[in-house]
């Protein structure tokens, strides 16, 4: 099938139907510009009917034996793998992403089915001790009901899947939305796989929408219970403070500006692979990506001068080509901003040592240095195939300038004292960071996450089972109790 043509739809209560809004998401391939597929948008009332479907197939969901929910992820496994060229090429096409990149997502999307597996198993209750003669308290984990699911467009398909998968496998129903640049592989297509793999219909729906169209009614409808967002820290804060306003949970994984720190006795030539690919992996629009490397300055130069070599050698255009390291950027706009902040970094001061140009979407990568410390690109999450070198001098040092930024999700260290490595981990404000590795981590049992402007709360293993089900305290008298009147 051809999924840019057969998928441009809705898919509500088990349907695929047009959007009822009056003008159309465009989709493009971010590479050449092509038009992939034209979506009316859905409106307001499309998303109360996609909510009011997942809350009537919930409640039979919920009663049905976790064995039986499993057998849908087993069979959305093995749809996966049976689809993976397919799927590849829509990676390519839809995104902009590389090969290996593509490869990397498909493998991650894998796991977390593999997990969500499991987890239809895994909550479990409890029985607690009362104080009150006779008593006996129950605690169940129960699901929350409906989950409402807005994922973004850097890995639409993997992002979608870690929460649509767990939510729905803990015995929950879920309305997606995904970004508007990515509606095929972040909606449609996550749809098709569980509507192939027999998921009941209403379970799983897909809103393929816009603010402009339906502003906030997705966070602000009085079915979802939790909202998990994957974004920016700035649309992050709007969705917190709706669902505050509402009484909703919100699970935010949001933007970075990881530090990777090279220390005076690291392995050079590995620090330098371990950089290069935490920073311009899919044209650094990874949230984990390493914005700053930080570099002790007894081995700066020898670390910028193979930093810069490796760098120089990454190969940018066409994302279908197996040799290419750097494709597009998702849009104009964004290259636009990318090109920019570089531009102005450079004329308020710093050197590029690397100096990338724009063809298109398609953005060279650039490598800076003497940056300015009030430089708007040491504070901001870049989403681009930009880094800046930064120097120091000690330990104490390279924390402070890690921890100089609002944002706290990943980081790295590289040393060759693994434990002298992790006293600076625990010193840095981040939700996650790695000894002697990139910064560009995911695990499926893992709690994955940030801190300060990077999210709320954690996804993966137990985590995921915190974030999409509720405690319920039962409990029995099995004797009389005493009441003072």
């Amino acid at each position: 099938m051809s999924y840019f043509t057969d998928l441009a739809l809705q898919y509500i209560d088990g349907e695929w139907r047009a959007g009822g809004g009056s003008w159309d998401i465009i989709d493009f391939n971010p590479y050449n510009e092509e038009k992939l597929a034209s979506i009316t948008v859905a409106t307001v009332e499309e998303v109360d009917q996609a909510y009011r479907a997942a809350e009537r197939a919930q409640r039979a969901w919920a009663d049905t034996n976790p064995y039986a929910r499993r057998a849908v992820f087993e069979r959305a496994l093995r749809l996966i793998e049976e689809r993976e060229d397919e799927i590849t090429e829509a990676i390519i096409a839809e995104l902009g992403g590389t090969r290996t990149k593509a490869a990397f997502e498909l493998h991650l999307a894998k796991e977390f089915l593999r997990e969500a597996v499991n987890l239809a198993l895994r909550p479990e209750g409890r029985i607690l001790p009362s104080p009150v003669d006779g008593k006996e308290n129950r605690l169940y984990r129960v699901p929350v009901g409906v989950v409402g699911v807005i994922s973004p467009f850097n890995f639409p398909f993997l992002l979608s899947i870690k929460s649509v998968a767990p939510a729905l496998a803990l015995g929950n129903a879920v309305v997606l939305k995904p970004h508007q640049n990515t509606p095929i592989l972040g909606g449609a297509l996550v749809a098709k796989i569980f509507e192939d793999a027999g998921l009941p219909a209403g379970l799983l729906n897909v809103v393929i929408t816009d603010i402009a169209e339906i502003g906030d009614a997705l966070i602000e409808h009085p079915v979802p219970k939790v909202i998990s967002f994957t974004g920016s820290d700035r649309v992050g804060k709007h969705v917190a403070t709706v669902c505050a306003a509402h009484f909703k949970r919100s699970v935010l994984e949001l933007g970075g500006n990881s530090a990777l720190i090279v220390l005076d006795d690291a392995d050079i030539d590995y620090a330098v692979d371990a950089a290069v690919f935490s920073r311009f992996v899919h044209q650094g629009q990874v949230c984990m990506a390493a914005n700053r490397v930080l570099v002790d300055r007894s081995v700066l130069q020898e670390f910028t001068d193979k930093f810069v070599a490796k760098v120089r050698g990454l190969r940018s255009g066409d994302p279908a080509d197996p040799a290419t390291h750097i494709g597009p950027l998702i849009n104009a706009s964004q290259a636009e901003a990318v090109t920019t902040l570089v531009d102005q970094a450079v004329a308020a001061g710093a050197s590029a040592l690397v100096r990338g140009t724009a063809t298109g979407n398609v953005v060279a990568p650039t490598v800076l240095t003497d940056v300015p410390a009030d430089s708007p690109v040491l504070a901001q999450e870049i989403f681009g195939p930009v880094v800046t070198l930064l120097p120091f001098d000690g330990e104490d040092e390279a924390v402070r300038i890690a921890n100089d930024t609002p944002y706290g999700l990943s980081g790295a260290v590289h040393t060759g004292d693994v434990e002298r490595g992790v006293r600076i981990a625990q010193r840095v404000h981040t939700g996650m960071i790695h000894i002697n590795d990139g910064t560009v981590h995911d695990e499926p049992i893992v709690p994955f996450g940030g801190e300060k402007h990077s999210g709320v709360g954690r996804l993966n293993g137990e985590s995921t089972v915190d974030a999409f089900t509720t405690y319920k305290w039962i409990s029995i008298q099995h004797g009389r109790s005493r009441f003072p009147f």
